[in-house]
This record gives structure tokens, sequence and C-alpha cells, in this order.
């Protein structure tokens, strides 16, 4: 998976305007936080900068927050399996797993984790959309102002021809100071690219089954929710 280091001091920018904080974060999941018992246990697999994590537990949920990279499955062998009521892996982060065999992977070991009736809650960019536009520069068409400075952000798309293949992001932040200078802060990171029925069919491989899905093949991205309704989990056949 890839790393996000040298855009960790400017995620800000990266984030959109309604999950900044973690009051923020935990709404945009109200109902599916609002089903949680009481000091149900909940693990964030991929909590970049720990807004939602921070939320969370913030309402007196018992959190475990994880970020996502390379090494995201080893750093979850130590947990117990069928210890957490509901897992997160949002913020479209499972595209970073290395092709379908480290998407899996990572499926397989957040279904793990999850109890009886338990949750993975995942969002996801709408990789059919996104191929369909090809290898574009996304320039977006305002300032972005965090902590009183302003920024512009630019998204370049490297689309391959087939999906399996490694396609990129390069992701710039230039950030405008008070003196009219522009520092910029770049990264290129590496993406999988998945289809939505793709993402169905490996979740029920692992044991899940999609409870609700907000998927539309012309919407920028969606949510699906899983139940784990057994208690082992693990891949099939």
């Amino acid at each position: 998976m890839a790393g996000y280091g040298a855009l960790s001091d400017v995620y800000d920018w990266v984030i959109p305007d309604g999950m900044l904080t973690p009051a923020d974060s935990v709404a945009a999941f109200g109902d599916l936080v609002k089903s949680l018992p009481p000091g149900a246990r909940v693990l964030d697999c991929a909590c970049g900068t720990g807004q939602l994590a921070v939320g969370l537990a913030g309402l007196g949920l018992d959190v475990v927050a994880t970020d996502a990279s390379a090494g995201m499955v080893r750093r979850t062998d130590h947990l117990d399996a069928a210890t957490f009521d509901m897992v997160f892996c949002v913020g479209n982060s499972l595209h970073h797993a290395d092709g379908t065999s480290g998407r899996l992977a990572a499926l397989a070991a957040m279904a793990q984790l999850l109890g009886r009736g338990g949750r993975l809650v995942l969002t996801s960019r709408t990789w059919e959309l996104i191929r369909a536009n090809g290898s574009r520069l996304d320039v977006r068409d305002r300032l972005v102002r965090r902590r009183g400075r302003d920024a512009f952000v630019v998204y370049n798309w490297q689309i391959e021809e087939r999906w399996e293949q490694e396609h990129h992001l390069d992701i710039a932040v230039a950030q405008v100071g008070a003196d009219g200078v522009v520092t910029t802060c770049s990264e290129r990171l590496s993406c999988w690219p998945f289809r939505h029925e793709q993402l169905v069919s490996q979740l029920q491989r692992v044991g899940l089954r999609v409870e609700t899905t907000t998927f539309d093949p012309v919407a920028e991205g969606y949510m699906v929710v899983a139940v784990k309704e057994d208690a082992q989990g693990g891949c099939s056949a």
C-alpha cells in the first residue's frame, strides 16, 4: 500500500470540507455510529490524521486506530479475531492495496477482526467513472482554506489500459503564504482500481454480506456496508 509520507503535513487540504473535525467525521457516518451499543469496539484501519478515530472515542467507544500502509495486515496480526463490532476502512484507502490479491488479503484481515453481526464500513472512489475519463490533470477551481492558509490542490491521474495494472495519482498541494510565496508539496501514489461488482464478490469471499451500498456509476464515490454473518470469516474458494 502507498504511504502518504510527503503529503502528511498538508493532508488537511486534501480532506473534504465536511470531514475536517472529529465531530464532522463522525456525523458523516451518523446512523451507523448510532447503531453501535455503548462501549462498542471499533477499528479505524485507515485513520489518516485520526479525525474519525478521535470523534468515535469521544462518544465513549473503545477505538483502535491504524493507518493504511504496506504493513497494515501485519500490524493487525496481534489483534484477536472477532473482537470488533465495526471496522472502518474509509477515505478511499482500499485501492492502494497491491492488486487483487493484496485487496483480498486486506479485506480478509478486516473480516477476521469482526465479531458475528459486526459491520465493515468502506468508502471508495468510483473507478468505473475515473477510468472512463482517462488520464487527466484535475485542478480544483477554488482555493482551499485551512488554519488560515490558502492552497490549490491538483490531481494528476495516470490511467492505464487494463484494470489490473498499477495506476498512479499525483497529488500536489500548493500553499499560498501571506507574502504571496507559493510552497508546493507533492507525492505520487500507487492505485489498483476495482469495479464495484468485484468488490462485492471479494467481500462475499471473505464471509461478508453487503448490507447497503450507495454505488452510482456517475457519482464520484460510494460507501459499502457489509455484515459478518458467521463467526469464522476468512476466504472461501
